[in-house]
């Protein structure tokens, strides 16, 4: 009769199961609060950036007004952004009467004086008529 023999141990003994079942039951608990934590800690830094970035407009701000707080500074920028002078000064505007480059204009639109006197509807009225008008067709 042949002996018979006793299986070895097993591969996984309980000990070991409930081990590795605590120890997934540990890493899905923690995951969430792990995820908020890191997600707070991207949040705060935004917001740290955005503390820095409004100290920052704060300081400008506070030095642009005290520039202004200065007089000279104001009769500067009434001179420049108003056109003012100062008692005495004959104030003047000089006006190029030639176009830029970049300001030419296409002909037949009616620039000038007598297009600049028709009322915004009546120039609509004519888009849309020009619009609705069939173009001709591009030879090939």
């Amino acid at each position: 009769m042949a002996a018979w023999k006793f299986p070895g141990r097993p591969r996984f003994t309980s000990r070991a199961t409930v081990l590795v079942l605590v120890l997934c039951s540990l890493v899905a608990i923690l995951a969430y609060p792990a995820r908020q934590f890191i997600n707070q800690r991207d949040e705060i830094a935004a917001q740290r950036v955005k503390a820095e970035q409004a100290k920052n407009a704060v300081q400008q701000l506070t030095a642009e007004k005290a520039r202004w707080q200065d007089p000279e500074f104001v009769k500067a920028q009434a001179r420049q952004r108003l056109h003012y002078a100062m008692p005495g000064e004959t104030p003047f505007t000089a006006v190029d009467p030639t176009p830029g480059p970049g300001a030419t204009q296409p002909s037949g639109t009616g620039s000038g004086p007598a297009a600049k006197a028709l009322p915004w509807y009546t120039t609509v009225w004519n888009s849309v008529d020009a619009a609705a008008s069939p173009s001709p067709a591009p030879a090939p």
